[in-house]
């Protein structure tokens, strides 16, 4: 069967030869499906290269503004700690400290003048003076305790002490003057005498001390809150610095990358700049924050804690040695004396002992120690094994306790021939022999003073170091800021007017 070609319509051209006919008008046409809406956190992400570039611009800027907030945070904590422990409450408690000692002291000279009667020579005379040295310098510092008091109790307490040391020199200047009056020789006094005076040293003993000693805890708990929380405010500080740090070298970074894939550009020299002056400066403020916190560790526990250990130290040493007074000048209560003293002796170096016999047999066998490996306690069984970091400042200490260890030897060698010639009923012998075994306990409680200094130099070091270390930051803090800051918008301009040409 032949197959027919069919003809046009009318109006409509044939197609050509060989070429597909024409679609018709309307027909579909093939479009790609489009791609779906973001949804979710895909939302808020920019979808332009210049919206992308913006974003990265306005992170590094909030990283930036939050790394400068915190340094300049932490380094106000840490310039705080060291005002506090260093210029302001530390060197008050250090001299609320001594007032332990002024006031042990006092009663201690009271005792001596009673002792000492109308003995020939000027002995005294010089235990009057320095029984009115020291009420005018526990005077000026229970003033300075009532300044440092931030809270009531704190300022009742020192209100108390003021009016119970009232009391007591209420009491001691009638026992001056009824000795005086009775005019007796060296040894003890009248029965009046004495009971007048049991009545100011106990009153010394039972509530002007302890209340002092509450006091000078009080403010030393000022000082120590104000470490705790400063330092760790500067070691926080210090962390966090790192965070928004690593942080903004990360978008940084990321941001080079982006541009040099995107733009083709390999290095954004501006960009790299800023990326090295974050580096830097993180570097920078972290070193310099860790310092801090050294510093103020430093001057809290290797200056601070022992001035105010060693301060303790001479005035329970101080208080011993009136107990050896006392016992000589009240027979009456000698045993309790005699204990009391034991007991504050192994307070300043512990070794055990039942009696004054096998304490002062164990002081003299050896006290050789090294340095953290001490065999004895006590207030200097604790700086003998107090950590430093320094070898120098080490070598210093073990030198300076050495020689206080010697001296304190001595100060116990003559406690025990002194009590050796009273119970062999020698007493006259005994109370003549204070002058010497006086100038033994001096020499003792200069060693102990020299100790202290050596914590002081410490201390001030630690205080200098800590001024001299943020010195400057306030101001490189916002010129850092401004600079970094500028190298990224120099560096992120051009490729925003490039893209901005390019469309």
């Amino acid at each position: 069967m032949t197959a027919v070609q069919h003809a046009p319509p009318a109006g409509r051209p044939a197609p050509a030869p060989g070429r597909p006919p024409a679609r018709r008008r309307g027909a579909a046409r093939p479009w790609r499906t489009p791609a779906p809406p973001p949804t979710g956190v895909a939302r808020l992400l920019p979808h332009t290269v210049a919206g992308r570039v913006r974003a990265l611009t306005a992170l590094a800027a909030v990283l930036l503004v939050a790394m400068l907030a915190v340094s300049w945070w932490a380094i106000a904590n840490a310039r705080e700690g060291v005002r506090v422990i260093g210029q302001d409450a530390g060197p008050q408690v250090v001299a609320t400290g001594d007032l332990y000692f002024q006031l042990t002291d006092m009663d201690a000279q009271l005792a001596n003048a009673l002792l000492i009667g109308g003995a020939a020579g000027d002995g005294r005379t010089q235990a009057l003076a320095r029984y009115d040295e020291n009420r005018q310098k526990a005077g000026t510092a229970l003033l300075k305790a009532a300044k440092l008091a931030d809270e009531t109790t704190e300022d009742n307490t020192a209100r108390d002490v003021l009016d119970a040391l009232g009391r007591y020199e209420y009491l001691a200047g009638r026992a001056l003057l009824l000795d005086e009056q009775s005019q007796h020789a060296s040894g003890p006094p009248s029965d009046k005498v004495i009971d007048l005076y049991r009545q100011a040293t106990d009153l010394m003993k039972l509530d002007v001390l302890p209340k002092a000693y509450n006091l000078t805890l009080d403010n030393g708990t000022l000082v120590r809150h104000t470490y705790e929380d400063k330092r760790s405010a500067v070691l926080a500080g210090r962390t966090w610095i790192m965070v928004t740090g690593v942080a903004l070298l990360a978008v940084l970074l990321g941001f080079q990358l982006y541009l040099a894939r995107r733009f083709r550009r390999l290095l954004n020299v501006p960009l790299a700049l800023a990326t090295l002056g974050t580096l830097a400066l993180l570097l920078a403020g972290a070193t310099m924050l860790s310092g801090q916190a050294g510093h103020l560790r430093k001057a809290k526990e290797e200056g601070f804690d022992s001035i105010l250990a060693l301060s303790r130290t001479r005035a329970i040493s101080n208080s011993a040695a009136a107990d050896e007074t006392r016992f000589l000048l009240d027979p009456g209560r000698a045993d309790a004396y005699e204990q009391v003293y034991l007991s504050k002796s192994q307070t300043v170096l512990y070794l055990k002992a039942g009696n004054l016999t096998e304490y002062n047999q164990a002081v003299q066998s050896n006290l050789a120690f090294e340095p953290g490996r001490a065999k004895f306690l006590g207030f200097l069984g604790t700086e003998a094994n107090r950590p430093t970091e320094s070898d120098k400042r080490r070598a210093q200490l073990a030198d300076a306790l050495g020689k206080a260890l010697k001296d304190y030897q001595k100060v116990q060698a003559n406690d025990s021939q002194m009590r050796v010639l009273v119970h062999g009923g020698q007493r006259e012998q005994a109370v003549a022999g204070r002058s010497a075994s006086a100038a033994d306990f001096t020499e003792y409680d200069r060693s102990l003073q020299a100790l202290a200094r050596v914590h002081q130099t410490a201390f001030d070091e630690a205080v200098k170091d800590g001024d001299d270390g943020t010195s400057g930051w306030y101001a490189v803090l916002p010129i850092a800021g401004v600079v970094i800051a500028a190298l990224v918008f120099v560096g992120v301009r051009p490729r925003l007017a490039e893209y901005r040409w390019s469309k």
